[in-house]
């Protein structure tokens, strides 16, 4: 029996260039501006592939959220120059002494050679920064690259994403990134429940 792989990738090829751009790029960006200008129309969620009802919940967040103090807060949440409270890169969370370049990353770089696939990336910036993987999700399901898209998600998205946007709601003190945490977070629990690959099981060492 033929198993219809559309869902998953439609649903991923829009969320995940929307949050991966988010997430990414500061608010004031020409990638991310337009983004926000859609989050603050009402009915957005129409289309978004997650459950309406919590979407509707959060679009208030979204919009409302769209201040003078975005741009700060996302660069005190994701660029410093304090310590981050929900630090962006996998292998602060998968690494035992938490710390950037570790051995989940260069697992995630021998999978991207194997491929021959090269994320367009900020100069230095690892390739597991969450925004950098949500827009490479995005480009696999656009691709229609179901094999590869669900490798990436169960093997180096989806074993700590959900700790890093758990920890980003409950820190972020801004209510747009509390609200684009949460609806990351219900996206990607979509997303997992379509999948054939079981999520591989990882411990997380950040605190």
């Amino acid at each position: 029996m033929s198993v219809d792989h559309q869902p998953l990738l439609s649903a991923v090829a829009l969320s995940g260039r929307v949050l991966g751009a988010l997430f990414y790029y500061p608010p004031d960006s020409p990638q991310a501006s337009p983004l926000l200008a859609a989050l603050a129309q009402p009915g957005w969620h129409d289309s978004w592939p997650a459950a309406q009802e919590a979407l509707a919940r959060l679009e208030e967040g979204l919009a409302q959220g769209q201040d003078a103090q975005m741009t700060r807060a996302w660069q005190r949440l994701f660029i410093g120059p304090d310590s981050l409270p929900s630090p962006p890169w996998g292998s602060v969370w998968l690494d035992k002494e938490s710390v950037l370049f570790g051995d989940s990353l260069l697992a995630l770089r021998q999978w991207l050679q194997r491929y021959g696939i090269q994320p367009q990336l900020h100069p230095n910036e690892p390739e597991d920064h969450i925004g950098a993987l949500l827009l490479l999700a995005g480009w696999l399901a656009e691709s229609g690259q179901q094999q590869r898209l669900e490798e990436l998600l169960a093997w180096h998205l989806l074993p700590w994403s959900d700790a890093f946007l758990q920890r980003l709601q409950q820190h972020a003190a801004h209510p747009f990134w509390q609200a684009l945490a949460q609806l990351a977070q219900l996206t990607l629990a979509g997303w997992r429940a379509q999948m054939l690959i079981p999520v591989t099981q990882k411990p997380l060492y950040f605190q």
